[in-house]
């Protein structure tokens, strides 16, 4: 599942929806609603097969049956969990299911059916699973970009920066590193220069995304509200 296999619609929305099931009727039968609504849904037949091909760069969403032979479906998440993906995972459940789906939301699942689902039902549910996994990459996109000019900052510069950050004033932070208050001001104007930023908060903000970008990427999208 390389990364020049992206699928996009007219307006430039990612219609991917892997789907992976056990049941050949089942993988037919979505594929072709998928189809029909304008998705391209790719089906494997186990967790395994899923895994061989799994790209972490790929966007799209999954949609995972709770049960199957082999690697379960809540095994698939929890892999998937080990190897830091945030793929979407929308879990279909049968009646007796529904505790362990519960369990799998917890565990970060986005959402799951029960079975017998309603086609708009499930076809929500992939519409915020693909907006939130578009959500969720354009803030680890804008991180990168982020580490990329931290990266060109001098180790001098990164200690002021830390200091800035912690709320120190330039006279503190010259008695701190033991530096005139002229060279913490040229310091200074070099870290927000190349941090592209004229705003000590803008800047405060910076850094809690530095520290934190997996946070912001799982919750990117989650106060969606829920469909139906």
């Amino acid at each position: 599942m390389g990364n020049d296999q992206i699928d996009v619609n007219s307006t430039g929305k990612v219609t991917t929806v892997f789907v992976v099931d056990d049941d050949d009727g089942v993988r037919t039968s979505l594929g072709i609603l998928l189809d029909a609504a304008g998705y391209r849904a790719i089906p494997f037949a186990s967790a395994a097969d899923f895994l061989a091909q799994y790209d972490a760069a790929r966007p799209g969403c999954l949609l995972l049956d709770m049960r199957m032979p082999g690697m379960t479906g809540m095994e698939l998440l929890q892999e998937l969990g080990r190897r830091g993906g945030f793929l979407p995972v929308i879990f279909i459940t049968g009646h007796g299911d529904v505790p362990m789906a519960v369990e799998a939301m917890k565990a970060g699942a986005f959402d799951f059916l029960q079975k017998p689902f309603s086609p708009r039902d499930l076809l929500e549910r992939i519409e915020r699973a693909l907006a939130a996994d578009a959500d969720a990459r354009q803030v680890l996109s804008h991180t990168e970009e982020l580490r990329q000019r931290h990266a060109t900052l001098t180790p001098r510069e990164k200690e002021v920066m830390g200091l800035i950050v912690a709320g120190h004033a330039n006279k503190v932070i010259a008695m701190d590193l033991g530096l005139s208050e002229r060279t913490v001001e040229i310091h200074r104007a070099r870290v927000m220069e190349k941090m592209v930023t004229r705003s000590v908060a803008h800047l405060v903000r910076m850094a809690l995304e530095l520290e934190s970008p997996g946070h912001h990427a799982r919750t990117a999208g989650a106060d969606r509200p829920p469909a139906g």
